[in-house]
C-alpha cells in the first residue's frame, strides 16, 4: 500500500461567482521511502496539489478526488486527525520562510514549541535536539543563533531554520516546495545530502516540488510533469531526462542558462571601484552601549567594473556579497575609497549623493517584496524621472512605454498593479524601474533566484541584451553559478567577509585556486569534490 495516494484531484476557487479550476484530475503515488519530485513553472498547480494533502487550502478551494494517506482519507477528515498528522507524519518546508517564520518569536522558541508539541520532550533535552538540528542543517555556531529573530538572520539561514524545524519530528512525509531555492550551492549539496541520509536510514518519503530540474535528476526517483495543472507526463527520472516524450517536458529539460557574455569594449571605461573596502558593524553592550566586538561583515574588498563587464560575487549567505553591494551604492557606510565614473563617493553626504543616483541603480532578490503594492506599473517605473534630470522632455507615460517595451513587457498593461503579473514579469518591471533611468552601474542582488529556469533563462537574455546595448557595468550578486558563468566576465568569490579568489571567469571556473571555491564548484555543477571544504 502506498504512503500517499491522490486520485483524480480537482481543486477550484470561485470568487465573484466565477469558479476557475486549478488542479484538473491530478493522480499520483509515494511509496514508502521514495521520493516523487513535483515539477513544472510558476502557476502549474505543484503547490497548490501539495496544500491538499492535509487541507492546507483556503475556505475559496472546492476539493474533490481522493487523498489517503496510509490509507486512511485526508478530503474531508475531522480537524482533530488533520492536526495529529500535520507537523509530526507529514511535515512541510516551504518556500519563503520570511513569511513562515513568527518575526515576534526566537529561533529557539519556534523549534522548541514543535518538539514539545509532538514529541514530548522538556528542559535541556529539548535544547540538545534543537542544536542537533541546527548542526545538521549548516547552521554555524548554532548556540549564539538561538536568541536571534528570523529578521536577524540571512535569507539562507532562516531557510535552514525552516527545514529543521519540519526535520526535528522525524516525519514519514516530507513535502518540500522549493526548499533550496534560497540557498548557496554549497548548503544545497549539504542540505540535499542530509535529506538523502533521512530517507535511507529512516524509511521517509519525499514530495519534492521544485523547478530546478539538477536538483531533481540527482535526487528524486519518479518524477511528475505538471502544465496547467495536469500532469502531462511521469516516470522514473532517468526514463523522463533521458527522453522525454511530452514537448513540454521537452522545453524544460532544454532551458539552461548557457554561454558566455559579450567581451568587453576596448578602451572600455572604469565606472565603479573599491580599494580595500572594509565594513565592520560594532556589537554594543551594557547600559552604555559600550563597543565589544565587531562583526566583520566585509574585509579588504577590492574590485573594478568596466563599462560593459559584468562582475560575479558569490558566496555563501552571510559572506558579506549584498553588504559589500551596497556599500558600493553608498547605502551603508564603509571604509575605504570607493570611485564611481571616477570620482570618490565615500566621503559624500546624503545629499551630495542624491544627483549620481540615477548613475547607480540596484534590482532586488524578491520583485514582489519591492514593487509597492499600491501603485500602477506606470507609477513604479516612472517613480525615479520625478526625482532625476534624465535631459529626457517626452512624456513620463511615453518614457515608461519604451522601457517596458525593451524589457518586454507589453506597455498596455502599464496601468496593471504588481499583483496580476507573473514573477518572472515583476522582475522585468523591476528591471525596467532601474533602467529608466539609463544608469551606468546596476547591482543585480539575486534578481533570477526565485525564477522557474524557463523564466530565468529570459531574464539572462534579457541582462545580456540591455547590457550590449546600453554599455552597463553590473555587479552581480548569485549563489546560481551556472548563471553567473552564463553573465560574468570576471568573478570574485567570498566566504565569510573576505575575498577569498578573484579573478577572469573563464580561469576561475576552470581552475579555481582556493579549496572554498573549488567545493562550490563542485556543488553547482556536480562535480566530484570534497564539499565540507567549503563550510
Amino acid at each position: 500500500m502506498s504512503l500517499l495516494d491522490v486520485r483524480d484531484l480537482r481543486i477550484a476557487f470561485r470568487q465573484d461567482g466565477i469558479s476557475s479550476e486549478a488542479v484538473k484530475g491530478v493522480s499520483f503515488v509515494v511509496d514508502k521511502g521514495e521520493t516523487v519530485a513535483l515539477v513544472g513553472e510558476s502557476g502549474s498547480g505543484k503547490s497548490i496539489t501539495a496544500l491538499s494533502t492535509v487541507s492546507l487550502l483556503p475556505d475559496s478551494a472546492q476539493v474533490s478526488g481522493s487523498i489517503t494517506y496510509g490509507g486512511t482519507q485526508m478530503i474531508g477528515a475531522p480537524e482533530a486527525d488533520l492536526r495529529r498528522v500535520r507537523g509530526n507524519d507529514i511535515s512541510f518546508i516551504f518556500q519563503e520562510p520570511m513569511t513562515s517564520l513568527n518575526p515576534l518569536h526566537t529561533i529557539e522558541k519556534q523549534l522548541r514549541e514543535s518538539i514539545e508539541l509532538h514529541q514530548g520532550l522538556r528542559g535541556d533535552a529539548v535544547r540538545v535536539r534543537i542544536l542537533d538540528m541546527l548542526h545538521k542543517v549548516g547552521i554555524h555556531d548554532a548556540e549564539s543563533r538561538l536568541s536571534a529573530y528570523p529578521h536577524q538572520l540571512s535569507g539562507g539561514q532562516r531557510q535552514r531554520v525552516m527545514i529543521a524545524m519540519a526535520l526535528a519530528n522525524g516525519p514519514d512525509l516530507l513535502i518540500a516546495d522549493e526548499p533550496t531555492t534560497a540557498l548557496d550551492v554549497t548548503i544545497q549539496a549539504q542540505i540535499l545530502e542530509l535529506l538523502a541520509n533521512l530517507k535511507r536510514d529512516e524509511g521517509m518519503s519525499m514530495l519534492f516540488i521544485t523547478h530546478d530540474l539538477g536538483i531533481v535528476r540527482r535526487f528524486a526517483d519518479r518524477v511528475c510533469v505538471m502544465q496547467h495543472g495536469k500532469i502531462v507526463e511521469t516516470g522514473p527520472v532517468a526514463t523522463i531526462f533521458d527522453n522525454p516524450q511530452h514537448p513540454y517536458t521537452q522545453m524544460l529539460l532544454a532551458a539552461e542558462s548557457t554561454g558566455v557574455p559579450d567581451p568587453v569594449p576596448d578602451g572600455a571605461s572604469e565606472i565603479a571601484a573599491t580599494d580595500g573596502l572594509k565594513i565592520w558593524f560594532p556589537i554594543t553592550k551594557g547600559l552604555l552601549k559600550r563597543t565589544a566586538g565587531y562583526v566583520k561583515a566585509v574585509n579588504d574588498a577590492t574590485l573594478s567594473v568596466r563599462a560593459g563587464e559584468t562582475v560575479g560575487i558569490v558566496g555563501e549567505s552571510g559572506s558579506g556579497k549584498t553588504t559589500l553591494a551596497l556599500a558600493i551604492m553608498r547605502l551603508i557606510s564603509s571604509e575605504g575609497p570607493i570611485t564611481l565614473l571616477g570620482k570618490r563617493i565615500d566621503g559624500l553626504k546624503s545629499k551630495q549623493m542624491k544627483p549620481l543616483r540615477q548613475d547607480m541603480q540596484i534590482v532586488f532578490q524578491d520583485p514582489y517584496g519591492s514593487l509597492s503594492p499600491r501603485m500602477t506599473v506606470a507609477e513604479i517605473v516612472a517613480e525615479g524621472l520625478r526625482l532625476h534630470d534624465t535631459g529626457d522632455d517626452r512624456p513620463h507615460r511615453d518614457q515608461v512605454a519604451e522601457i517596458l517595451t525593451e524589457t518586454g513587457i507589453d506597455p498596455a498593461s502599464m496601468d496593471r498593479y504588481p499583483h496580476e503579473f507573473s514573477g518572472g514579469q515583476r522582475q522585468r518591471i523591476a528591471i525596467a524601474r532601474a533602467m529608466i533611468l539609463r544608469p551606468k552601474l546596476v547591482v543585480l542582488d539575486e534578481p533570477t533566484s526565485a525564477l522557474d529556469q524557463t523564466v530565468q533563462v529570459q531574464i539572462v537574455d534579457l541582462l545580456r541584451d540591455l547590457q550590449r546595448r546600453h554599455g552597463l557595468a553590473y555587479l552581480f550578486i548569485s549563489h546560481d553559478l551556472k548563471v553567473v558563468r552564463a553573465l560574468s566576465h570576471k568573478v570574485m568569490v567570498m566566504k565569510r567577509g573576505d575575498v577569498v579568489e578573484a579573478g577572469d571567469a573563464k580561469q576561475v571556473f576552470d581552475a579555481p585556486a582556493n579549496p572554498y571555491t573549488r567545493a562550490l564548484m563542485a556543488a553547482a555543477f556536480d562535480l566530484k569534490a570534497d564539499v565540507a571544504a567549503a563550510v
